[in-house]
């Protein structure tokens, strides 16, 4: 039996189809012409059969054989000359008069279809019609269970007043009161249809009514999202990117436009974290990043799904323990193996799917318990193979490498496993490289600071970091000073400026500027100064031979260990001391910085 959606698909209303354009008069006029001169009848033409004659032809007398009287009258007459423009076959097929009743109909029909307003009565009219049509094509479903065909109308009515909702998203003063009369409710209630086309129609408005591009206020579209979550949106979307076949293109087109939904959801840390509470919804994302595609490319749907997991992760610690529970750690190193020789398509899908994998997996470290994933994962090697062999990767996974290494206590292990697997000839060496730009090299400051942070006093795996400050005339420890200048000129020249815009400013002016103020320092290199000179202090404090080393470096610009412990106290003023780890970072630069007197 022919299905429902097969039905509603041939019905030409279906998501986002197009009507086909009117047909010019003429052209339908000849096409029945054609059919009726067919050697196949159609039944809607008058014939009669005249078994006596069969030889007689229908229609007007031919035309006269040559010499005939050419003045005879064959055919029909020819209308009055007063009619010619207005009458039904030679004029526009109607009368002057009937043509002005039609135009005048056409004028009022037109402004019926179009509101003057859109306001709460038209909200409230369309949300009335809206709720008809679903309680309409609900009873003659179950009225006619058993023949689609009888249902159909209803259906294609459904799916033209769910569109019209699409107008809501140029009037978002209107989603509160959309959502207190419950048609979020019943907006949301269609995802559940037996006709996934209109499913796909309900996922389609809420995509539009939710974008980020809509211009609602803040309690407009707080208001609008949590009626839709009230409603269940999340465990009905989840039944839709299951039931749903990526193989359709229809179906296709509607999982994308609930990734996104999601996506949308997640503009809010607060309301993406209720996102991530949805577990269905997390391992079908899981599931989706990890399917094999033809042709091994990476498909639209394929990326977006990383790229969702992507936004989880970014801003809520909450939502990286979460996917950490998740063995996501384990399921991302297995995405990123096989870049470790081999670069994705530059510019494609697939190159954006590598970055957003690679964006999760270092939130993911970010917590205790990721750490300890990735490290079970055996994450230090692969990232150790990827400095070594890889080539888009390798940025990647020095930046991973970074966060990993500075987790807290469970970078310890990090850091013991890099000089465990040797990788500290992968990153000196790297660090060596004069072609190292300055944001690898601000990664592998920091991966360095973890090191010296977290190694224990007198262990092997210390001892033998730095012997690499110091071996080859302390040729490292060299680059550091060298690096140090270059990142305090740039860091110099927006001082330089904040300063010229301070003298000109009230106390009042300035402290509105200070965060401006402050964000500019930082893309000048304020952190990898910082970072920099807590090495270099660390240095310092541990080998008689670096700190004689640091001293005349600087003094060859004629500066002292002052300007690296003014660097130090500046960050100490920024901390806050009111968290465990904030308190503990202080407490090691005020002993550094004892160091430096």
């Amino acid at each position: 039996m022919t299905s429902i959606d097969e039905l509603f698909k041939a019905s030409g209303v279906g998501n986002k189809r197009k009507l086909e354009p009117l047909k010019d008069p003429n052209e339908v006029y000849k096409i029945a012409r054609l059919h009726g001169n067919s050697n196949g009848s159609s039944s809607r033409h008058a014939r009669v059969d005249d078994d006596g004659d069969a030889d007689m032809e229908a229609g007007p007398a031919p035309p006269p054989a040559d010499g005939d009287d050419e003045d005879g009258d064959y055919g029909p007459d020819m209308p009055p000359d007063d009619d010619e423009e207005g009458g039904r076959f030679f004029g526009g097929g109607v009368t002057a008069q009937e043509a002005q009743v039609l135009d005048y109909l056409d004028d009022t029909g037109e402004a019926d279809l179009t509101p003057d307003k859109f306001d709460v009565a038209w909200l409230r009219r369309t949300a009335i019609s809206l709720e008809k049509k679903i309680t309409r094509n609900a009873e003659q479903r179950a009225k006619f269970e058993h023949d689609p065909s009888k249902f159909i109308a209803s259906e294609a009515e459904l799916d033209a007043e769910i569109k019209t909702l699409s107008i809501l998203s140029e009037h978002p003063e209107l989603y509160p009161e959309f959502a207190r009369i419950g048609s979020c409710e019943s907006l949301v209630g269609l995802l559940a249809h037996e006709n996934t086309d209109i499913a796909i129609d309900a996922v389609e408005i809420i995509d539009e009514l939710t974008d980020e591009d809509v211009s609602a206020e803040e309690a407009q579209y707080e208001a609008l999202v949590d009626a839709l979550l009230a409603a269940d949106l999340l465990s009905l979307l989840v039944s839709n990117l299951e039931r749903l076949d990526e193989t359709q293109e229809t179906d296709r087109g509607g999982i994308y436009h609930a990734l996104g939904i999601v996506e949308n959801l997640c503009g809010r840390t607060a309301t993406a974290e209720r996102v991530a509470e949805n577990e269905g919804l997390l391992k079908w994302l899981l599931r989706r990043i990890q399917v094999k595609e033809e042709g091994g490319g990476v498909s639209q749907n394929k990326q977006y799904a990383a790229e969702i997991l992507a936004i989880l992760v970014q801003n809520s610690p909450k939502n990286r323990r979460k996917l950490a529970g998740l063995e996501v750690a384990d399921i991302m190193l297995q995405l990123v193996a096989p870049y470790r020789k081999r670069d994705p398509e530059k510019g494609g899908e697939e190159e954006e799917y590598v970055e957003n994998v690679f964006e999760t997996l270092t939130c993911v470290v970010d917590e205790g318990e990721g750490m300890a994933k990735f490290v079970s994962a055996e994450g230090v090697e692969l990232c150790l193979i990827m400095l070594k062999e890889g080539k888009l990767s390798k940025a990647a996974a020095l930046r991973l490498l970074d966060h990993a290494a500075g987790g807290g206590p469970p970078g310890t292990e990090v850091c013991q496993k890099i000089v465990e697997a040797g990788g500290l000839k992968n990153i000196f060496t790297l660090f060596m490289k004069k072609s190292t730009d300055h944001r690898a090299a601000e990664h592998l400051i920091g991966i360095f600071a973890s090191m010296l942070r977290s190694l224990p006093a007198d262990s092997a795996e210390r001892i033998r970091l730095l012997a690499k400050f110091v071996e080859k005339d302390y040729e490292k420890t060299t680059r550091l000073v060298q690096l140090r200048r270059e990142v305090a000129a740039r860091v110099k020249v927006v001082d330089d400026a904040i300063w010229a815009e301070q003298v000109q400013m009230s106390a009042e002016e300035r402290e509105e500027a200070a965060d401006e103020w402050f964000s500019r320092r930082l893309d000048a290199g304020l952190f990898s100064l910082q970072t920099l000179d807590v090495v270099l202090a660390w240095l310092v404090a541990e080998d008689g031979g670096a700190r004689g080393t640091i001293r005349k470096l600087l003094a060859d610009r004629d500066e002292t260990l002052d300007v690296v412990k003014d660097t130090i106290q500046e960050q100490m003023e920024g901390i806050d001391t009111e968290d465990a780890d904030g308190k503990d970072t202080r407490e090691m630069l005020s002993t550094l910085v004892k160091f430096l007197q």
